[in-house]
């Protein structure tokens, strides 16, 4: 039996595990990240806590073949990350070599929305799709492209940056400090941001009631909705808008058989993507709607994990 590594690596905590060819995860395990420590020193230590926990599987370190490994931020050439969301390291460095430096066998690294797309489409949502759109909707949105079994990660690595495709002109300040950035709409924090802005003249409804003397987090609003509270169905429609806009998009560019939406805003089901898919035939060109599936990701912590051993099995 063959036997494949998935790193999933974190600002605060990276998830580790071994799968085998069939998909079958044998142990996952978490460590602190701690990259404070410094790069080379982090590297060696995640290494040395992967060898322990294989000598413990019953596995032979010889039977592992490859590791994979997702990373916040843009990867060149499956190898060098070019720079590094929320940890303290030197853009451009070599993390496979690094692994590899350690580990002795072949690495490959990619961003880690990217690899959590390719663990859908190998064991999860996608399964038997070859044509896939991954987006994780948090804090954040990211997106991984797969066309025809590949991931388009672009001469950069930025292949996927969908949250930052504009939507309105000189619109909501975002993050990455361009405006009318997607995700600024569409993201749990710009769900956020839209209800605390009309919170801020509106206070009779169940959403302030539920929310006041606490912080406001995007699931409030979804529960506050399927209560049937008006104030908060009117911020789910206007998320529905926003999504359907940035989704219809991407479905004109791309043209893919089947979404696969993940992150905390994913976890409002159907009541949300019912109301994105009526939407969404405003914007969409007809014909990539025809056998166009919308599906929630399967996977949960596991994805990053499986779809980065996957990643390491590509030749």
């Amino acid at each position: 039996m063959k036997y494949y590594v998935g790193i999933d690596l974190g600002g605060t905590n990276t998830k580790l595990g071994l799968v085998d060819e069939s998909g079958n995860i044998i142990f996952t395990t978490i460590a602190k990240t701690d990259s404070i420590e410094g790069f080379s020193e982090t590297i060696k230590r995640l290494s040395n806590i992967l060898k322990a926990q294989i000598e413990t599987s019953n596995v032979s370190f010889s039977d592992v073949k490859s590791v994979g490994i997702g990373v916040p931020g843009p990867v060149l050439n499956n190898r060098i990350v070019k720079f590094w969301a929320n940890f303290p390291w030197k853009n451009g460095v070599d993390l496979a070599l690094e692994f590899e430096k350690n580990l002795g066998i072949p690495v490959k690294a990619d961003n880690d929305v990217n690899v959590i797309t390719l663990g859908e489409m190998w064991q999860g949502a996608g399964q038997g799709y070859k044509n896939v759109l991954g987006l994780a909707i948090g804090t954040g949105i990211g997106g991984g492209i797969i066309v025809d079994g590949k991931l388009i990660s672009g001469l950069n690595g930025a292949g996927g940056e969908v949250g930052h495709i504009k939507i309105e002109h000189n619109g909501k300040l975002c993050g990455c400090g361009q405006k009318g950035c997607w995700e600024a709409y569409a993201s749990a924090t710009g769900i956020i941001r839209e209800a605390q802005s009309r919170l801020a003249v509106n206070k009779q409804n169940l959403l302030y009631k539920m929310t006041k003397g606490r912080d406001l987090e995007a699931k409030d609003v979804f529960d506050a909705a399927k209560q049937g509270d008006k104030f908060s169905l009117g911020i789910v429609d206007y998320e529905a808008e926003k999504l359907a806009l940035g989704i219809g998009n991407l479905l004109n560019i791309l043209d893919p058989e089947i979404v696969v939406i993940g992150g905390g805003v994913a976890l409002s089901g159907d009541f949300l993507f019912d109301k994105v898919k009526e939407k969404i035939k405003e914007v969409a060109f007809p014909s990539t709607l025809e056998t166009l599936k919308i599906v929630t990701a399967k996977l949960g912590n596991d994805a990053g994990i499986l779809g980065a051993a996957y990643l390491g099995m590509q030749g």
